[in-house]
């Protein structure tokens, strides 16, 4: 298992835009869970560009989370570090840093804590699966 992978098995892997599902509408969303200002009803990439996009839009996810929970990000295991970038990556950087107690719990190693905050979440309760397995990721240190 990699980010990767665990990003396209959350998000899917899409080419043709599609709208949010809540709103029905903007914003639309392509590739492996993409969204920005190009995105839009109609627009069509191919596999290549999902796969360019995706490692561009990791890579960045991984820099936000590298500036803004430096330095102890750095010292996380590679499952944890996913967790979290994972977490940006569904809900953004300011998204993720609402999360005071459970970055609070893993910057100080209490992982178990931290998997427990993140079960008791509103975003739990949107998307129980994947705050599931995220969770338990964190309170782990494995794959899940």
């Amino acid at each position: 298992m990699n980010l990767r992978e665990q990003l396209i098995g959350f998000e899917g892997w899409r080419n043709e835009a599609y709208p949010d599902p809540l709103t029905h509408g903007e914003p639309f969303t392509i590739g492996v869970g993409h969204c920005g200002p190009e995105v839009c009803k109609g627009l069509v990439w191919t596999n290549e560009m999902i796969d360019a996009t995706l490692d561009a839009d990791i890579a960045a996810k991984r820099a936000q989370c590298e500036a803004a929970l430096a330095p102890w990000f750095a010292g996380l295991n590679e499952p944890r570090q996913a967790a979290l970038i994972g977490m940006a990556f569904q809900m953004g950087i300011n998204g993720l840093l609402k999360f005071h107690d459970t970055l609070a719990a893993i910057r100080d190693e209490r992982y178990e804590h931290a998997g427990e905050c993140m079960r008791a979440s509103n975003w739990a309760r949107q998307t129980p699966k994947r705050a599931l397995r995220l969770s338990f990721q964190i309170a782990s240190g494995e794959w899940q």
